[in-house]
């Protein structure tokens, strides 16, 4: 499996890029955004995903360490465009989220490069020294606090998802790192009343809460999951066919960005979305075959912390647009149209090669196994 592991990811993102690129064709004219222009959205796209491609197979020959070594510079980084989210100039609101910053390319969205920052740092912390993660100072409280001040600044943004999304890694990494379980106790119940609390303060996101649990009461703020379901529901076993989706005649809002996926229900059926939960169970398998092949402890941290946090964004858009998990705008990664998501996911994938380039290959690990069963055997001898 490790052998084919980088072909396997490749493979996965590689169809899926090219999924996204064909269904946002199919979807993207028809967005109230598009102003009539057709090409209007595939254009960027394709823009973006080529210049992704650039920086991903640029990050592939940075070694991973790099980014650690400097983790402290993208943290600050991350943290003063967070913070610019909320300048009158550079700051831009949009749907009632201070998500967006003005740069000279365009708009870009801090909160993809908090969670970069977020693996970055904690990838190096629990990388320092063995068993640290059993320390509660160094081990528990020092990362929390570090991560909890990028998840401030994005929750206020009102980005509660991004923010769960970040809190989720950490307790993945941590457990990852040998951390004991007791220490996630904490984590996840405080994660809890925090998350709860900002969705009973924020009243759409409460409206949104109170539509998934009862939508027949709340048809406004239920509306764009019923339309996704009805998108779902029409494509059956065998689908429409391409370009023939009703949904995306501007019933279903934001068919092009993070309901894209009830669209490939709708035009290509079962087989197309059993297809795209393929390809993310590859990508995840292949992902987690490399990372686990770490050169070190460090490379296995990173390569973890990049996979979990696609997957979990994968399994937070499949949920939502399935009515399976309360609304919440996130995009499907590498499909859904957007540069920002795309850009820190491919320069994700390049990491991912890289530590792969830099594992333990089959024929050493099994030299190390042999090298340790004879230690042991040594150690047997000399005890008898």
């Amino acid at each position: 499996m490790h052998r084919r592991s980088v072909l396997l990811l490749l493979i996965a993102v590689g169809l899926l890029l090219t999924l996204g690129a064909v269904m946002l064709a199919s979807t993207g004219e028809f967005a109230q955004d598009a102003h009539g222009k057709p090409y209007f959205f595939i254009k960027k796209q394709l823009f973006w995903i080529g210049v992704s491609s650039f920086v991903c197979l640029g990050v592939s020959f940075v070694d991973y360490h790099w980014w650690q070594k400097h983790c402290a510079w993208i943290y600050l980084l991350a943290l003063l465009l967070l913070a610019a989210c909320f300048a009158p100039v550079i700051g831009t609101k949009i749907n009632g989220s201070h998500r967006w910053v003005r740069l000279g390319f365009g708009m870009f969205q801090p909160s993809e490069l908090g969670k970069w920052a977020a693996i970055c740092v904690l990838s190096w912390w629990y990388s320092q020294e063995d068993r640290v993660e059993r320390e509660w100072i160094r081990g528990f409280f020092a990362p929390i606090a570090l991560v909890c001040v990028l998840m401030f600044l994005i929750v206020i943004e009102v980005d509660v998802g991004s923010t769960a999304l970040i809190g989720a890694t950490l307790l993945i990494l941590m457990l990852v790192a040998g951390a004991p379980w007791f220490f996630m106790a904490p984590i996840v119940a405080g994660g809890a009343l925090l998350i709860s609390a900002a969705i009973y303060a924020m009243p759409e996101r409460m409206g949104r809460f109170m539509a998934f649990l009862h939508p027949e009461k709340y048809p406004a703020d239920a509306y764009q999951t019923q339309q996704g379901l009805i998108a779902l529901g029409s494509g059956g076993i065998a689908g429409l066919g391409l370009g023939n989706g009703r949904q995306k005649l501007l019933y279903l809002p934001f068919a092009h960005t993070d309901f894209i996926f009830p669209m490939v229900g709708e035009e290509l059926g079962l087989a197309g979305t059993l297809g795209v939960v393929f390809l993310y169970i590859l990508f995840i398998l292949a992902g987690v075959s490399i990372a686990v092949k770490a050169r070190d402890r460090a490379g296995m941290l990173m390569g973890m912390g990049i996979v979990m946090i696609i997957a979990m964004q994968a399994a937070v858009n499949l949920g939502v647009t399935t009515e399976l998990l309360p609304n919440k705008g996130m995009p499907l990664p590498f499909i859904s149209y957007g540069g920002s998501n795309l850009l820190f996911c491919m320069a994700g994938v390049g990491v991912l090669i890289n530590i792969y380039r830099q594992g333990v290959s089959d024929q050493e690990e099994h030299q190390m196994e042999q090298l340790e069963m004879a230690i042991k055997a040594e150690r047997t001898v000399v005890k008898l």
